[in-house]
């Protein structure tokens, strides 16, 4: 601070400046020309059109005449626990101009605990962004997974690293609401967020949900459901992303004339293709402005928008002295490609090429060992008995695929031989089956699915949503305990077997469900497994994404857990499929 007053009044020399900027001051909402930045250590000291009293001999010059100048981004709501380990990950992110990032944790929590939420919070300590965590409120289908236990809340609510709790699902809330408001208090007593998630609340439910203490939701996907959440007070962050883009939709919000001073844009998770091939938050920015957002609209919801609501402008979100040195240097307001990215500052990377990489973490070895079934398995356990069906045809209850991702129940008659339901050939059915993959029970459950394109074969993975399961789709038994079985072997995946033979596969060892490998090599598998799918019949978009989706309690209607299937409308969990309806 004494050092910080000190280069302002010309007593003492900056370590790096940036002379001639154009600024964009994302307090005012204003352009000022002809800008300089002075900057010490970490930290702004002095902003202005001359600074020249504070340059030194040993200071370090950006001439940025014809550039402009904006603060670093901030990415409100990621999913870092995803494909690929932090410092890979990073070492793309960074390029384009973020430097800070908000990750849930909720992957990771199922499926190694405390410890292991810990080991990867390890993982975003020390890099040259600042990576923050919400703690995982564990919105989950199965009840094995369900909520957090208040005391180990409390130690996660006790950590600096962690500035929220993570989205939980309103209907899961308003189900079981004492799964949750004990840990929501133990969170806002230490001053720290509730991210929401709310798709399809309205009125008086939304309301309610809002009344909780929820303070954002990213689940907008039109600029009327965008309109009644900033209503209400809550911090919209609109998703463009690998999962979701919704800005498009959302933009209808601007004929509204409404202030945006509560919009956030955010990724809400991105592929390693997306992030290899489109960038990372610089994306989102890029293409609001080009469906009509106003530049500094755009770039205050990445920065001073995200940091106020997670409270955090007193350090980061905006260029002005005493804050945390994170600037970006693009060439103009309408274009958002990064020339230099400084982040607590200094230099980090100039012209897309890193000048600092992250830091490579070691997870434990428990983090490394998170599949753990007690026997392999064999065609014999996806077997679907129906010995107290007589007739020759069972009528059950049947996932149907309405989308690639929302699904709804349906019920079909299947042929029952020697007391087993069968799926023909040519019925557009399979079958699919949860199983427990880290507490060692090997419980599991075998379902029906339909109209997901599988003709052959079988597909698994090991990082299922929101559940601690693999999730196996298959129209052959021996193919899906193949699969499953050799998950077990690489310490977590994505497989595909047919013919009894194992086709492709990505192995993700970090807690079953993150890979070791470059992101590039990552995006090539994934590839792969994609094609393979599509040879197999499987014509999703993403057919791992469609698979994965199965076990998640956010999206609409019949999912899958370890314990049966549920039916997201009213909760229940449904452990027989043959029904008398």
């Amino acid at each position: 601070m004494q050092t910080l007053r000190q280069v302002a009044l010309g007593i003492e020399k900056a370590d790096l400046v940036i002379i001639n900027a154009r600024l964009i001051n994302v307090y005012t909402g204003e352009i000022q020309e002809n800008h300089s930045i002075a900057i010490k250590g970490r930290c702004i000291a002095l902003v202005g059109p001359d600074i020249s009293a504070a340059i030194g001999k040993d200071t370090k010059i950006i001439d940025a005449m014809g550039k402009t100048v904006v603060p670093g981004l901030i990415d409100g709501h990621a999913h870092l626990a995803s494909w690929s380990t932090v410092h890979e990950f990073l070492d793309h992110a960074m390029k384009g101009g973020t430097t800070t990032i908000i990750t849930e944790t909720m992957e990771v929590f199922p499926v190694a605990g405390f410890e292991g939420v810990i080991d990867f919070l390890e993982s975003l300590n020390g890099q040259p962004v600042k990576v923050f965590a919400t703690a995982p409120a564990m919105a989950s289908i199965s009840r094995s997974a369900m909520g957090v236990p208040l005391d180990i809340m409390e130690q996660f609510a006790g950590r600096k690293e962690i500035i929220g709790l993570g989205e939980s699902y309103w209907q899961t809330v308003f189900q079981a609401p004492e799964f949750f408001l004990s840990n929501f208090e133990a969170m806002l007593k230490k001053g720290k967020t509730l991210e929401g998630h709310s798709a399809g609340a309205r009125g008086n439910k939304l309301a309610a949900y809002a009344a909780m203490g929820i303070s954002s939701c990213h689940e907008p996907t039109s600029a009327e459901d965008a309109l009644e959440r900033l209503r209400l007070g809550l911090y919209v962050m609109a998703r463009e992303g690998s999962i979701r883009r919704d800005l498009k939709s959302i933009s209808g919000i601007l004929d509204n004339n409404i202030s945006l001073r509560r919009l956030v844009l955010t990724t809400d998770g991105i592929s390693p293709s997306d992030l290899l091939n489109l960038g990372y938050l610089e994306y989102p920015v890029q293409k609001a402005i080009d469906y009509g957002f106003d530049p500094i609209a755009a770039i205050q919801a990445v920065t001073l928008n995200v940091a106020e609501h997670f409270g955090l402008d007193h350090v980061i979100g905006g260029i002005a002295p005493g804050k945390i040195a994170d600037l970006v240097i693009i060439p103009d307001p309408q274009t958002i490609r990064a020339e230099y990215v400084i982040s607590n500052g200094r230099v980090i990377s100039q012209d897309g090429e890193l000048q600092v990489s992250a830091r490579r973490h070691r997870y434990s070895a428990k983090s490394m060992d998170t599949i753990r079934l007690p026997k392999k398995l064999a065609a014999l356990d996806f077997k679907i008995r129906a010995d107290n069906t007589p007739d020759a045809v069972a009528r059950v209850r049947v996932i149907d695929m309405a989308t690639d991702l929302v699904t709804r129940e349906i019920i079909e008659d299947l042929p029952v031989f020697e007391g087993e339901i069968i799926c023909p050939k040519d019925s557009g059915t399979a079958k699919i089956s949860a199983i427990d993959r880290t507490r060692g029970s090997g419980k599991m459950f075998t379902g029906l699915i339909r109209n997901f394109g599988l003709n052959s074969g079988a597909l698994a993975c090991s990082a299922a949503w929101d559940t601690s399961c693999i999730i196996v789709i298959g129209r052959n038994d021996a193919d899906m305990a193949l699969a499953v079985n050799r998950i077990h072997d690489l310490k977590g995946g994505v497989v595909i077997c047919d013919n009894n033979e194992i086709v492709c596969e990505l192995a993700l060892p970090v807690f079953g469900i993150i890979s070791e490998l470059p992101v590039d090599q990552i995006a090539h598998h994934l590839e792969e497994i994609k094609t393979a799918a599509k040879r197999l019949g499987v014509d999703f978009p993403d057919p791992v994404l469609s698979l994965m989706t199965l076990t998640g309690a956010a999206i609409p209607y019949l999912r899958i857990c370890e314990e049966g299937l549920v039916n997201l409308k009213d909760g229940k969990t449904l452990q027989e499929i043959i029904t008398r309806l």
